[in-house]
């Protein structure tokens, strides 16, 4: 030990007065007074080289350390901090088409508002209500390659006399839409008494039974 100890104070001297003006500049680490590992001077410090370096003795172990000359050591250890996740790729959704809107291109005439009741010719107001309501609205469903054209008559007669009529109002709207320049291809349809919107009662007289069934007494035109 005092070997060791004699080494080291040598080495310390061949440092000559740079290494001690270099010490007088640096901050005093004490060392425990009861037990020491490192180098110390007369006054109790612990005897620094001029880059600041604690001696060390040669008996010197990682529970000597002190804090100031080699502090706490610790093995390096992996931080255990996950990496941060890649963020999800976008996943593209793709909507759903937009249906069709079919009210724009179906269109509903009243019978007795066209036709006289039993009639299948079209009267001047009949044709004034085409042209406003039905043919201004046609050009909103362009590309259309067929247009329908069904009649409906209401229950009152026999069902070969309702289907013939409801053929005939049905072929007169469409020679007046083609008259008016539609260029579309149109198909006709006679429906008869079928699909009804309304029921009456039959304890109802007969003018009333009539007025009450006028909704199912239609011409419906619809683009295909």
């Amino acid at each position: 030990m005092r070997h060791i100890i004699a080494l080291s104070l040598l080495l310390g001297s061949a440092c000559g007065f740079a290494a001690h003006s270099s010490l007088a500049q640096t901050t005093d680490i004490q060392a425990a007074p009861e037990k020491s590992a490192y180098l110390q001077d007369g006054r109790g410090p612990v005897v620094r080289s001029q880059d600041g370096l604690c001696w060390r003795s040669g008996y010197w172990d990682a529970n000597d350390a002190i804090a100031g000359c080699d502090g706490e050591l610790v093995s390096p250890v992996m931080k255990t901090i996950a990496p941060a996740l890649a963020a999800a790729p976008a996943i593209a959704v793709e909507q759903p088409a937009a249906p069709a809107v079919v009210a724009q291109c179906e269109f509903t005439l009243a019978s007795d508002s066209i036709f006289s009741f039993g009639k299948a010719i079209l009267s001047k107001a009949a044709k004034q209500e085409i042209d406003k309501n039905t043919i201004a609205k046609l050009v909103n469903c362009g590309g259309a390659k067929v247009i329908l054209v069904t009649g409906y008559t209401d229950h009152l007669g026999t069902d070969a006399y309702n289907r013939k009529l409801s053929t005939q109002r049905a072929a007169s709207v469409a020679s007046y839409l083609k008259s008016k320049g539609v260029s579309n291809r149109i198909e006709t349809k006679g429906a008869g008494a079928a699909e009804p919107i309304v029921t009456c009662s039959n304890k109802l007289s007969i003018q009333k039974r009539i007025a009450c069934l006028s909704p199912n007494r239609r011409v419906v035109i619809k683009i295909q």
